[in-house]
């Protein structure tokens, strides 16, 4: 009884000590959120400053600082207010003839309108910048850099393909004149060189730009901010959870710290926390960080944020209908299990009178004792009834085991198709060891080199590897292909070049429907960049013909596994 006890202790001191060490991992977030207030006060005395400076400083050069110090302090803080003191810069500059500050700010208003989702404003600021007339190179990598953010943008958020690939080609022509003129030290020239990095799936040298980013910024400044969530990308692609997370919560902390509103990092910290199942610190954040994003006024983040408020809004309701289910199961148990007690009862109760009435019987007569017997005769009518009862759920268990025993067929398959694989790939291995080995032996280093720096061999068995998946994927589920593209409308629809085999697009939504929906995963497995997998994904479901935002739930639906 006391060693009973004693693990009982254990295991909810145990529970206990979990609970607390998760709530510590994020206390600090948890104390920064719950002091933001404090630092926004913080950050408008500074504005306050800056505008007492602005009053007070009457030259012109101390007229433009002035309003572009104000922009600064509002580029994270309102996007509108940036904006209006980037205008103020503009007059000045146009007032005296700044030709190069004057295009320099334009092109930050342009940056502006980008990143609240005011596209058509922007091209129209950066069309009336007359290139030619400036001369300095930071004014003119921005103005690359503008357009380059522009068209990024609008690569990302189309929904037609041509469009996306015309927008695409713009973005990366603008980048390459960014690159050259602006300072190879700036923050954007670090974050585009990681972006290719990372686009092209050389993580170690995106890290090493970012560990050099790193150095550039001071701990815990807004621009601090930024290069953790990349950091937090990166640790992300190799897949090292303690690292991603612990970057990723170093860029909420910044961004809270300095009252920034436009803040990416919170959104992906609630999503991280979604897909882990803590749906109530989700819900917690993603709640904050919407209201830092209605202070900012950006559609783009709005836009980025009520889908998961959406997705929290479901789980919030299914964890509401699985404990509803739960206490209808524990109720019904309960009283199942009285009814069965209080049968009991009766039961015993019943008994005891039999056995007095018997005792009498055998003391009185012979006809008490038949009378015994009629009663013993009616219990057996009884038990045979419970006998028939038991047939039934004996029946139901049959069939029950009829279908778990079909199912372990058609798990016996697949496991040996597998070991069929495994199989084949060891004397593949094993024949390539003994090519190796005569190479060697007969001294054909230079033809042994060039074959190892041949990827037809990886190429090859990516190929066969796909065609596999395709094959039993296409037998688990013929109809895939085609109950897909009813998902989609006739334009958006994705046929195979190919009969039996799938294209990327639909072997992506293909693990997806197998339960694999970690971006990072289907990019690990088709030999893709995370990006590229993202790219795929926002293409077909903006060609939904419903929500785009269920579209990902219905593919989960389609179709049945068949013998």
């Amino acid at each position: 009884m006391n060693k009973a006890l004693l693990t009982i202790c254990l295991l909810v001191l145990s529970s206990v000590t979990c609970l607390a060490a998760k709530d510590n991992d994020y206390h600090d977030i948890d104390e920064a959120i719950a002091h933001s207030a404090d630092y926004v006060a913080q950050h408008e005395l500074k504005i306050t400053a800056a505008r007492q400076a602005l009053r007070m400083d009457l030259t012109n050069e101390g007229q433009f600082q002035a309003n572009y110090r104000l922009y600064e302090l509002y580029k994270p803080f309102v996007s509108d207010s940036a904006i209006y003191f980037l205008k103020a810069c503009i007059q000045i500059a146009d007032q005296h003839n700044w030709t190069n500050e004057g295009a320099r700010c334009r092109s930050l208003l342009a940056i502006r309108c980008a990143n609240i989702g005011m596209y058509d404003e922007a091209l129209f600021v950066l069309d009336s910048i007359m290139v030619q007339s400036i001369t300095d190179s930071l004014a003119l990598g921005t103005y690359y850099e503008a357009y380059n953010n522009v068209y990024s943008e609008l690569q990302y958020y189309t929904r037609l393909p041509e469009m996306q690939t015309r927008y695409l080609a713009k973005a990366l022509h603008y980048e390459t004149l960014m690159l050259r003129y602006l300072p190879p030290t700036s923050e954007s020239c670090f974050l585009r060189r990681e972006l290719h990095a990372q686009g092209e799936g050389d993580l170690k040298t995106s890290m090493a730009i970012n560990d050099e980013w790193l150095k550039s910024v001071e701990p815990g400044s807004h621009p601090y901010a930024m290069v953790a969530l990349y950091r937090y990308i990166e640790y992300k692609m190799q897949r090292d959870t303690v690292q991603m997370m612990h970057w990723l919560k170093e860029s909420v902390l910044s961004d809270i710290r300095n009252a920034a509103m436009d803040q990416g990092s919170m959104w992906e910290l609630a999503n991280e926390l979604m897909l882990s199942g803590d749906v109530d610190r989700a819900s917690h954040y993603i709640s904050f960080t919407s209201d830092c994003a209605n202070r900012y006024g950006s559609r783009q983040r709005n836009w980025q944020i009520s889908p998961l408020l959406t997705h929290i809004a479901k789980e919030y309701k299914s964890q509401s209908q699985r404990t509803t289910h739960q206490l209808y199961v524990t109720i019904a148990l309960i009283s199942i299990l009285a009814l069965l007690i209080l049968a009991g009862l009766l039961f015993l109760h019943r008994r005891n009178r039999q056995l007095n009435t018997a005792r009498s019987a055998l003391k009185t007569s012979n006809d008490e004792l038949a009378t015994a017997n009629r009663q013993l005769a009616t219990q057996t009518e009884e038990l045979s009834a419970l006998n028939s009862q038991l047939s039934v759920v004996n029946t139901k268990l049959s069939t029950l085991n009829s279908q778990l025993s079909e199912s372990n067929q058609v798990k016996e398959e697949y496991i040996g198709r597998f070991m069929s694989l495994c199989s084949q790939y060891i004397d593949k291995i094993d024949n390539y060891r003994k090519m190796v080995n005569k190479k060697m032996k007969n001294k054909e280093l230079d033809e042994l080199f060039q074959l190892s720096k041949s990827t037809e061999l990886k190429e090859r068995e990516l190929e066969e590897l796909y065609e596999n998946f395709d094959t039993v994927f296409l037998h688990l589920f013929p109809n895939f292909v085609e109950d897909f593209n009813a998902l989609l409308q006739p334009e958006a629809r994705v046929q195979p070049k190919e009969e039996n085999r799938l294209t990327t697009e639909i072997r992506i939504f293909a693990l997806i429907r197998l339960g694999i929906e970690d971006s990072s995963k289907i990019a690990e497995f088709l030999h893709y960049s995370v990006n590229t997998i993202y790219n795929y994904r926002a293409r077909i479901k903006n060609g939904a013909l419903d929500h785009r935002e269920q579209f990902e739930q219905n593919v989960k639906r389609l179709g049945l596994i068949t013998r």
